[in-house]
């Protein structure tokens, strides 16, 4: 889509080439009929009308609301219900009508009233269980605002619509994940919409939000897509260990040694395996690209995370025992799908890889990231099920973080990219950085270590923007 500031660019630019005589009358005509130069002041100014009436509609929306506040307590329950619904149908019908009949500017103001139309949802829902005195906790309200305006996304296709669902869900997924855990209710058969809904959200998200990506053509979308789902994945982990220990009667050191598995596996084995297997390889390359982050991502964040020795050495072997009789076992189809689904994806893989003659650079980072995972996974169930090696599974966890800072500097290198080298440098030198905060020495040697690490970042990171102009000007 051409938008105003393109075109009054072009109409400046294509008055100093006419003047310099790069282009004649004839032409510069041509380009005026073709970008509608003599429209750009009219939609600056309906532009800057629109922008007036939006104005003004806030502040009469404000003065209304503050009117309806003053009295809210007065007004019948069928008056304040009038009132919501009415307040949620003007403003989203003034916006669909708005964004579907205008262009470029005007058809942000549309989506602007659509988003408010949203966010307005939210309101009423809040308002109708308060006018109901409806006690319901606050994670199920983001749930359903959350259905509701996935609802609207799905029907006008809107980016901001989708981003704004999936994030009111993720919020009602953790909300209620966080309260079955002080309530211990996630561990028992529970038979609620917002119950089945939280428990069923890894394979649920898969299918509200991936399809929704694709209709809106966007990467933000599928990116925070991804994200929710392994969000899920992780919050209800335990939960799956604890159907596992109730499927084979084990005890709470070995379901602990499960979630710890399924936490270090499962979702980077699903995020960097992804394709969408569409005729559209353009669209596929671009969404793949960003999984296969996603999963670098994740396993730079847990290779971190376990690489200090005290979460080793405090490896509690002693917890309260869970009744696993009122363990519900239904949800574990979720894990089944997900790891029937990662299992097929890499036999893809493989079968890819077989094929290739010689190994290609990406097939090799593929069998790197497979020990990636495997590794860590190893190491776990040895110190869990075998015998504590936290002396050793530090080291190793250290060791995998240098080997993924290691690979994506010389990702970077190879493939001039500023991001997987800038990422895989930030990953050494925070490491670096612990290692002397954690470590007994004095303030003078810890001082020389920052100011050491601050010069080498610096000289790094000029010789580094050197290269990738030099690699830039090689390639082109």
């Amino acid at each position: 889509m051409i938008t105003d500031k393109f075109r009054s660019q072009l109409r400046r630019e294509a008055e100093v080439w006419r003047t310099e005589g790069l282009i004649n009358d004839s032409q510069h005509e041509q380009l005026a009929q073709r970008y509608q130069f003599n429209a750009i002041d009219t939609s600056s100014r309906n532009l800057f009308v629109m922008v007036l009436i939006g104005l003004g509609s806030i502040l009469i929306g404000l003065g209304i609301i503050t009117f309806v506040a003053a009295n809210w307590q007065d007004l019948s329950k069928i008056a304040k219900i009038l009132l919501l619904l009415s307040l949620f149908v003007s403003v989203n019908t003034t916006g669909f009508y708005i964004w579907r009949k205008s262009h470029d500017s005007n058809q942000r103001l549309g989506t602007g009233l659509l988003l408010l139309g949203a966010l307005i949802l939210g309101a009423n829902m809040a308002l109708m269980g308060q006018i109901y005195q409806v006690n319901n906790p606050f994670y199920e309200l983001m749930l359903a605002w959350g259905i509701g305006v996935l609802a609207m996304a799905y029907s006008l296709r809107l980016t901001s619509l989708s981003l704004l669902s999936i994030l009111l869900i993720w919020i009602g997924q953790w909300g209620f994940a966080i309260d079955s855990l002080f309530n211990n209710s996630w561990l028992y058969q529970q038979l609620s919409w917002s119950s089945l809904l939280g428990e069923h959200m890894p394979i649920l998200a898969c299918v509200m939000f991936i399809p929704l990506a694709y209709l809106c053509k966007s990467r933000w979308v599928f990116a925070f897509s991804a994200i929710a789902i392994i969000s899920a994945l992780i919050s209800n982990h335990y939960f799956y260990a604890y159907g596992i220990g109730r499927l084979f009667n084990l005890s709470n050191l070995q379901i602990s040694g499960w979630a710890i598995a399924l936490l270090f596996t499962l979702p980077p084995i699903l995020l960097w395996s992804y394709d969408d297997f569409r005729e559209n390889r353009a669209i596929s390359k671009s969404f793949k690209a960003i999984s296969q982050n996603l999963a670098l991502i994740y396993l730079a964040g847990i290779f971190y995370s376990f690489s200090f020795y005290s979460l080793w050495n405090n490896w509690s072997r002693e917890s309260s025992e869970t009744d696993l009789e009122k363990v519900s076992l239904f949800p574990l189809i979720n894990l089944l799908i997900l790891i029937v689904i990662g299992v097929w994806q890499w036999l893809r893989l493989a079968n890819r890889i077989s094929r290739h003659r010689p190994m290609q650079s990406q097939d090799l980072t593929t069998i790197v990231i497979g020990l990636l995972i495997v590794i860590p996974v190893s190491i776990s169930s040895w110190h869990t099920y075998v015998a504590p090696i936290p002396e050793f599974a530090t080291f190793a966890f250290n060791a995998l973080l240098f080997i993924l800072s290691i690979g994506l500097m010389r990702e970077g290198l190879t493939h001039g990219q500023r991001r997987a080298f800038w990422f895989g440098l930030l990953l050494l030198v925070l490491r670096i950085l612990n290692w002397f905060f954690l470590a007994n020495t004095g303030l003078f040697f810890k001082s020389l270590v920052f100011v050491l690490c601050g010069v080498g970042v610096i000289a790094i990171g000029l010789w580094f923007e050197k290269y990738v102009r030099t690699f830039g000007n090689t390639n082109n």
